[in-house]
């Protein structure tokens, strides 16, 4: 970390540059000062500069003769409005906003944010989006971005076990004690995902082709918003993904993929599993991909498991359907939204984003938790 003393620079001082691939090794020393979890300079590499569709806006703030003491970037997605190929752009989304605590609170922030979105509307990009929490919200918005919704962690219990409880008590004495009550909902739910996973032949995906192109555009007509996932992104976003906790099984008829579900594994010694990705040509195959999904965590030693959804989402309202329990309303990430091109059609199209597709595997995050 910078030697320099945040006493001894002036702001003026302070430069704003881009980073390529050299840098990664800076700013994953950065990422450990300011955040509890640790990213390895592979897992910056891997979300920069690995994107399928190019690499990502990333910046820092540099003082004189020093290392990095803020950082932002923005990855490029690849998104579609209602289906409608005309619309197909590629959008910015924020990740890895951070300054280091002996900086803070001296603007670097909103001069990389400037830097950063001018940067992205440079190479065309029609928006950006963002999952600030509740401390820096706030700051987005003062700056011009418009907050349009809350995205929220939901559970679903399939031991009423210690593990269990321990998460559920995060939300409160309450939750924690009517766990068993929560592991009764979701096994009656439960029976009715195996009723629909039987309906198709489930296998393991190890690499997604063609057809999961194909899944998407079948999806797409239906909500406003939504991430392509084509074969490139999902490979990289899963399946080519560091940690190697990704796991995907596909749900068949014949050789047509009716709908697929990703899931992340409990880490070593935890009992926590992620829902990550779930898409279905009908309700049917949704609720097969979530029965395997849950099934496949139960098998990995998961006593419970989690799925991120936006507030009034059909997403949220199928977790709630399947035996997912929501979080306490105060535990949220915002959802943000800035216009780079305001006549682009995907950016009417995303400002209601209760009607996105959004899951966890739209964050930008490799890993959830």
């Amino acid at each position: 970390m910078a030697s320099t003393r945040p006493s001894e620079v002036s702001d003026d001082q302070i430069v704003v540059a881009p980073c390529s691939s050299v840098d990664r090794v800076e700013q994953a020393q950065l990422y450990a000062a300011c955040f509890k979890k640790p990213l390895p300079e592979r897992g910056l590499s891997w979300r920069y500069d690995d994107v399928p569709f190019g690499p990502s806006v990333s910046l820092v703030a540099r003082p004189p003769n020093g290392t990095a003491i803020s950082g932002y970037a923005c990855s490029p997605r690849r998104a579609v409005a209602a289906g409608a190929e005309s619309s197909i752009a590629l959008v910015g989304e924020t990740g890895d906003v951070m300054t280091h605590p002996e900086w803070r609170k001296r603007g670097f922030f909103s001069r990389l944010d400037r830097a950063a979105l001018e940067a992205a509307r440079q190479r065309g990009w029609a928006l950006a989006f963002g999952l600030p929490n509740r401390r820096s919200a706030h700051i987005f918005v003062e700056l011009g971005w418009e907050r349009i919704g809350s995205v929220r962690s939901w559970t679903c219990v399939l031991r009423a076990d210690a593990a269990a409880r321990d998460v559920r008590a995060r939300e409160g004495r309450i939750a924690g004690w009517t766990t068993p009550f929560a592991a009764r909902k979701a096994a009656r739910a439960r029976r009715a995902l195996e009723a629909a996973r039987s309906a198709f032949r489930v296998a393991s995906v190890e690499h997604f082709d063609e057809r999961a192109e194909q899944l998407s555009r079948a999806v797409e007509p239906r909500f406003s918003f939504m991430l392509r996932r084509d074969a490139r992104y999902l490979n990289w976003r899963f399946l080519q993904a560091p940690s190697r906790l990704h796991r995907a099984w596909g749900m068949y008829e014949g050789e047509q993929l009716a709908g697929y579900v990703v899931v992340q594994l409990p880490r070593d010694g935890a009992r926590l599993g992620h829902l990550v990705d779930v898409l279905g040509r009908d309700e049917r195959a949704v609720a097969a991909a979530i029965g395997v999904g849950l099934a496949e965590l139960e098998r990995a030693g998961a006593s419970v498991v989690q799925a991120t959804a936006i507030d009034g989402s059909w997403w949220s309202t199928h977790l709630r359907g399947v035996g997912f329990v929501p979080p306490r309303s105060d535990n949220h990430l915002s959802v943000i939204l800035r216009a780079l091109d305001a006549a682009h059609p995907l950016v009417a199209a995303a400002r209601d984003c209760t009607h996105w597709y959004f899951t966890d595997g739209d964050r930008d995050d490799e890993t959830v938790g």
